[in-house]
């Protein structure tokens, strides 16, 4: 494992470089090194053999390697070497940087081999189930890591906004919990260093982007997680913060251009009017207000339009798929950043790794709004993005609307059936990302009114619709939050993730009320219907309008051969006739309802439950 910054020294001058290793038989020709010291900007690079001589090009043409660009910006501390990689391969580049009054130092940098397939892995898809954690409230698997030397933020599991010691390895310790609940992914909040001084456990204030926080453990640790989830069945979806930094980064005391951070590097609020973005009535300084504005004063806005920045935050990108074998990204407030940034930075992504999967952040409710980020979406615009995938907060906020609404011809299940109704915006459906609830809401337990029907019917929707569904650590078992919004709260530590939390243990049922195991088992019996019988969520969904309180929909893969999927939810008792569906049955014979194993014939009629949710496979 190679360390998080390769740094070197001479005359007690250290620098340091990043991406701190690369890879040969990448798809980009080129790699540009970031290389960090006091006075290096006017550092003279040249490539050199082994034995440390000078050269010219030649020496270093033999491992394929020359230096095409050598550019310092308005820091003396800053140096940008491109380096052209398209014929090279593994093994050692020495660089030797030599200063105007002579002193000469000599860099050792390691181009390593890829692993088998690695440009061919596969992203998350629509057979994935993800299971979203906030490492600082999931487990403890580390004392030894609570608090490091240096950094500040101690450990205080009284303090709601503290760090509470959730760790890599508490992770580690329970993906055997993970994996048999069914979940295939894990997305955790970002674990790169927060060097801040308060409020830093939920990880969105970066201050090194090529280093885990000791407090969660270490890269190595990471790669650990990564290699025994893979064991497990399990994929690593990484948090990438994209749009700010934390205002404690090298980059705020040290910015290695003027326009770096936006706003000339002082702080001015963000409007979070993303629909000026669309607006075809928009002014420049409503887009600029919304894209170059800061979120708070600690998380400084970065500029993108500087080619150094995207190049850095796309090869940082790259280099965390390649080392840590990821099977997908996260992109924190994603319309936040530069907009043609944002397609440079999907584009180059996708092309390295074609089969991956990235998920945007696009919190609006307004499916043209979320649509227009995916790949292969109806624009309003020539504007071309690589995005494969977006969070589907349009539905999110349905189906809470439907639960929490009474029936009626404007309210209810209708507003789940004109939700997807839209479908018709985005690239492709099937590849959104839906939800229940985030580590940013209330918890649905919370938002359906604490009705363990609702969050039944909730939690089956999501589990068994069009998409890729993600479930937050602890709504398994009816985690909640009464009574307040406190992200503190909503991000509550799960149960028994610490040694000394004994009187319930969310892992192993001990101290569960009966709700919460019938709500744990009812998540494990979806999830792994999902994992079964994978062809239902790679199909088509097909929906009926909703009618006198009943939502009915159907999964169908794309061999007939497989049969239907079939979901019925009902606010009221009634019994169904199968017959109603006679349009999707036609040709099937028996319908197994997935709960009790019971066998309808489709010329039946079905009871339904009021408030319930029923999933049945057609054959």
């Amino acid at each position: 494992m190679m360390a998080t910054t390769v740094s070197f020294s001479a005359n007690g001058n250290e620098l340091s470089v990043s991406p701190p290793n690369w890879w040969a038989g990448m798809a980009s020709p080129t790699l540009e090194l970031m290389i960090h010291g006091e006075g290096v900007a006017d550092d003279t690079v040249r490539l050199v053999t082994k034995n440390g001589l000078e050269s010219d090009v030649k020496p270093g043409e033999k491992s394929g390697v020359k230096i095409e660009k050598v550019q310092a910006l308005d820091s003396n501390n800053y140096l940008f070497v491109t380096l052209n990689i398209e014929d090279a391969r593994s093994g050692e580049i020495v660089l030797s940087l030599e200063d105007k009054d002579g002193t000469k130092r000599n860099l050792q940098y390691t181009l390593q081999s890829r692993s088998a397939k690695s440009s061919q892995r596969q992203g998350f898809t629509a057979k994935d189930a993800i299971y979203l954690i906030a490492p600082d409230r999931f487990a403890n698997g580390n004392i030894e890591n609570d608090n490091v030397d240096g950094y500040a933020d101690p450990v205080d599991r009284e303090n709601k906004g503290g760090r509470h010691g959730g760790d890599i390895e508490g992770i580690i310790d329970h993906i055997d919990y993970i994996s048999d609940m069914g979940f295939t992914q894990i997305w955790t909040m970002p674990l790169l260093e927060n060097a801040m001084d308060a409020y830093s456990y939920h990880g969105y204030s970066t201050t090194d982007y090529y280093k885990i926080d000791p407090r969660f453990g270490s890269n190595e640790d990471y790669v650990r997680l990564s290699n025994h989830a893979a064991e497990k069945g399990v994929g690593i979806i990484m948090d990438m913060v994209l749009n700010h930094i934390g205002s404690n980064h090298l980059w705020m005391k040290d910015k290695p251009s003027t326009d770096w951070i936006n706003n000339k590097g002082t702080f001015k609020g963000t409007t979070h009017k993303r629909e000026s973005l669309h607006d075809p009535h928009a002014v420049a300084s409503d887009v600029k207000g919304f894209s170059d504005g800061w979120f708070v004063p600690t998380m400084p806005d970065l500029n993108q339009r500087n080619p150094h920045l995207a190049n850095y935050l796309i090869q940082n990108a790259i280099w965390w798929v390649e080392y840590a074998n990821l099977s997908g990204i996260r992109v924190d407030t994603y319309s936040y950043s530069d907009k043609d940034f944002l397609a440079q930075w999907t584009k180059a992504l996708m092309a390295e790794y074609p089969n991956f999967n990235i998920v945007g952040e696009e919190w609006s409710v307004n499916p043209a709004i979320t649509a227009y980020w995916q790949a292969g979406s109806h624009r309003h615009d020539d504007y071309e993005s690589a995005l494969p995938s977006v969070m589907d907060f349009p539905l999110q906020a349905a189906v809470v609307e439907a639960l929490t609404s009474d029936e009626s011809w404007n309210s209810g299940f209708i507003s789940i059936y004109e939700t997807l109704a839209t479908d018709f915006l985005y690239g492709d459906p099937n590849n959104l990302v839906v939800f229940p609830d985030n580590h940013d809401m209330s918890r649905i337990f919370t938002q359906v009114d604490h009705d363990v029907r609702k969050w039944n019917m909730a939690m089956t929707l999501f589990l068994t619709t069009r998409g890729i569904p993600q479930v937050f650590y602890g709504t398994e078992i009816l985690m909640s939050n009464p009574d307040t919004d406190d992200h503190g709260i909503i991000r509550t530590d799960f149960p028994s993730g610490w040694a000394q939390d004994n009187q319930k243990n969310g892992f192993n049922d001990v101290g569960l009320s009966e709700d919460e195991k019938w709500a744990k088992q009812r998540v494990r019996t979806l999830l792994n219907l999902r994992r079964n019988h994978a062809s239902f969520f790679e199909g088509e969904l097909k929906h009926y309008a909703p009618k006198e309180g009943v939502y009915t929909y159907f999964r169908v893969p794309a061999s007939p051969s497989d049969g239907l999927l079939m979901t019925v939810l009902s606010k009221k008792e009634q019994s169904v006739a199968l017959s109603e569906y006679a349009e999707m049955l036609s040709g099937f014979k028996t319908l197994t309802k997935v709960s009790t194993g019971e066998v309808f014939s489709t010329d039946d009629k079905v009871s339904i439950e009021a408030m319930s949710a029923q999933v049945f496979i057609v054959r």
